[in-house]
């Protein structure tokens, strides 16, 4: 049964300040949930109908704690407009950025990426394509936003997410950087290695001008029709399977 106090807490984690307190946030849907219990998150509890927990109830860990409810109570507790069968609670993890994350890979990094959608989607593409970090922007939406974890249907659960001043992440940095830009080279004559940066901007102001120099090849998705810019996470998209296939070639 759920308590007035367990209701009130979990629709607190809405909040980010609420979330950043109490070190918790909230995961929904069924396929969210499924892919965390195979992750390495500790979980605090989980809020399931019984269709679900007699699915998935073996799979969950002795330590956490499944309270069973009807579709009406958890439609008190939902953070979305229409409940999808479970919700879980969730512990933060405290993963420290350090510039070392960056060497022997390819990371995305992201400016000022605003739209929860955005960031979601493109942790899913960084899933796709086996990018296993990101890092944002400090002024970059919250990963931890319930908007944003729906929209990675679950990779967040396999992607490192990171927030820091890209100023100082790029003061020391050796490695490529491959910028998204309206005028840069033609992404499908850039050799796109299998180490380095790809620097995607802000949906609306693009790239930051103080970032602009930390670019060592600027790149652009060539424009055939009338559209005057690419959604952040199509962009992301578009350039991850262009390296995919130069990789792929190379070998």
């Amino acid at each position: 049964m759920l308590s007035k106090a367990r209701i009130k807490l979990i629709q607190s984690l809405n909040l980010k300040k609420h979330r950043s307190e109490l070190k918790l946030f909230v995961v929904e849907g069924k396929k969210q949930v499924t892919e965390l219990l195979t992750s390495n998150y500790q979980i605090n509890c989980i809020v399931a109908t019984p269709s679900w927990a007699d699915a998935f109830a073996q799979d969950i860990k002795n330590n956490t704690e499944l309270i069973i409810v009807t579709a009406e109570e958890l439609k008190k507790v939902s953070l979305l407009q229409t409940p999808q069968e479970v919700l879980a609670v969730v512990e933060m993890r405290e993963i420290e950025f350090t510039p070392q994350i960056l060497n022997d890979q390819f990371t995305i990094v992201l400016d000022g990426i605003q739209d929860p959608g955005n960031l979601g989607t493109i942790l899913r593409i960084a899933d796709w394509y086996g990018i296993k970090n990101i890092v944002c922007s400090n002024d970059c939406v919250a990963i931890l936003n319930p908007k944003t974890i729906q929209a990675t249907m679950g990779s967040f659960a396999r992607v490192n997410v990171f927030y820091t001043a890209l100023d100082v992440l790029f003061e020391n940095n050796t490695l490529p950087v491959f910028g998204a830009l309206m005028d840069g080279e033609s992404l499908y004559q850039t050799s796109i290695s299998e180490q380095g940066i790809l620097l995607i901007g802000n949906e609306g102001k693009g790239i930051s001008n103080a970032l602009i120099p930390c670019i060592t090849h600027p790149i652009t998705i060539p424009r055939i029709g009338e559209a005057d810019s690419l959604n952040a996470g199509i962009a992301t998209a578009i350039i991850c399977d262009a390296r995919a296939r130069f990789l792929a070639i190379g070998n």
